[in-house]
């Protein structure tokens, strides 16, 4: 089966956060499995090579096709438009802001992508038989095969139903696309273009990246004004959980901590710790709990509530470390935490992977308190790093942590959920964690519990080829009937 997946990220060529990590991950488990996979990418100033630019394969009308290889072995195709795509950022400026054209450099992504994958620009006699496409960056790949007779099928997939690509109503024109497009069976959405939107009416199915978004969305608190598309398409929607890439996350292997260590070996833990600590200025004290947090600083990520706690955490002996940027008053707030508690508080903004990799390694508590969330990939790191995760029951978060309840016994408990989005609830989750962080020897039953589960990616590259093979076959079949039917009269 040849599968294209179309992206706007895939790690380590592009990311700023969990949609990179997935595409790259999810295209090695498929090549895995036997899947000819090429990964479809905007060509970023970031990713030339230092030796010179990847190769060209192919000349598109108003741009070329180069071709790169990921780390893993897996092909990418890289859409090379230099007045689009050369250019500090992906999506943003160096202030922030979004790149004013985004609509232009995107629609023309999604425009040429969907000519490559249907062999109408043939790039080395390659068509997909399926083309999964990836957020609202991709939407219009879904749209544009939809106006194509004998069109690969499509996926399209969710992976934060906030983030909508929403662009005034003229751009249906300077994009060039079908005007049939736009409407409410469609693209149009509360008199704005909508890429996502194309993307879920489109698409022949949608999944989003676990079992517990899939079932928020298609309500009216978590589904952003198209639970109602969500809800006409609940037979086409499915939540197949994202995995992680087991060999860069693995804490017996990771070339970026003080110590390797496993379940069996857990005294490495201490040494991280005391080498962060050491690190970001902290006091170096073994007893002292340290909770680590590695996001984007927002509102849905719950950084306020988090800064709202510290104090409480401070005074209970505890210490913080946060890594990320995001909503400038949130930064600004926790830096001047930072500055008040020296001792007990570190914060770095931006991102750093190694820094990432040293907080799960040295942390004790991983913090994860999502407004929503519709996967989140660091507490499935957290739990195999052996640091017990304290998060918001929602989404995957809810999907993928097994909690602990403190009047039973620990049995298969992996972490901490609280329930509301609010400072109270977190600080009694915390407060559960640090009572238990006191009992050594269920501190360590809990983290090894964590550390037992598999959280690769076979069982989900598995759901999305046995999805890919429904659809391919759905296809085939409409495409059989609609002959039938020309035959008929």
């Amino acid at each position: 089966m040849k599968v294209a997946l179309v992206a706007a990220e895939c790690a380590p060529f592009a990311k700023t956060g969990g949609l990179g990590d997935v595409v790259g991950a999810l295209a090695a488990a498929l090549v895995r499995a036997g899947v000819d996979v090429r990964v479809i990418l905007p060509c970023y100033r970031a990713i030339a090579r230092p030796d010179g630019d990847w190769p060209v394969i192919a000349a598109l009308t108003d741009g070329v096709v180069r071709e790169a290889t990921l780390p893993s072995g897996v092909t990418v195709w890289l859409l090379d438009r230099p007045d689009l795509f050369d250019r500090p950022g992906f999506y943003q400026d160096a202030e922030g802001h979004d790149f004013a054209d985004n609509a232009i450099r995107f629609g023309w992504f999604g425009k040429r992508a969907a000519e490559i994958v249907s062999g109408g620009h043939s790039v080395q006699g390659w068509k997909a038989d399926v083309v999964h496409a990836h957020d609202w960056h991709a939407g219009l790949v879904p749209l544009w095969l939809g106006f194509k007779t004998g069109s690969p099928p499509t996926v399209q997939t969710i992976h934060n139903l906030a983030f909508q690509g929403c662009f005034p109503s003229d751009t249906v024109a300077s994009l060039g696309l079908p005007p049939a497009s736009y409407q409410a069976d469609g693209a149009e959405f509360y008199g704005r273009l909508s890429f996502l939107k194309a993307g879920l009416y489109y698409s022949d199915a949608i999944t989003t990246v676990s079992e517990g978004y899939a079932e928020e969305i298609t309500t009216t608190e978590f589904g952003f004004g198209m639970e109602g598309l969500l809800q006409a398409r609940r037979e086409d929607l499915s939540g197949i959980r994202n995995g992680i890439d087991t060999q860069e996350w693995n804490p017996a292997t990771d070339r970026w901590i003080a110590q390797a260590y496993d379940r069996d070996h857990l005294n490495g833990k201490a040494v991280n710790k005391r080498v962060l600590q050491e690190a970001l200025g902290l006091c170096a004290d073994a007893a002292a709990p340290l909770c680590g947090m590695v996001s984007r600083m927002t509102w849905q990520k719950g950084t306020d509530i988090v800064i709202e706690t510290a104090e409480r955490l401070i005074g209970a002996g505890a210490q913080l470390v946060l890594l990320g940027n995001g909503e400038r008053p949130l930064e600004q707030a926790a830096v001047a935490l930072a500055a008040r508690h020296p001792a007990a508080v570190a914060v770095r903004i931006g991102f750093d992977e190694r820094l990432a990799h040293k907080i799960e390694a040295g942390a004790d508590i991983f913090l994860m308190p999502s407004r929503f969330e519709p996967c989140g990939l660091n507490q499935m790191y957290s739990q195999r790093y052996g640091t017990p995760p304290v998060a918001r029951a929602t989404g995957g978060l809810r999907d993928t942590i097994a909690a602990y309840d403190d009047t039973a016994s620990l049995g298969s408990a992996t972490g901490f959920l609280f329930y509301e989005d609010h400072a109270e609830s977190l600080w009694g989750a915390l407060e559960g964690a640090l009572a238990l962080y006191r009992r050594k020897e269920s501190w360590v039953r809990l983290q090894r519990n964590g550390m037992d589960r598999d959280f690769g990616w076979h069982e989900s590259a598995s759901r999305y080829l046995a999805l890919y093979r429904r659809v391919a076959a759905r296809k085939k079949e409409s495409g059989h009937l609609a002959e039938h039917a020309v035959r008929q009269r």
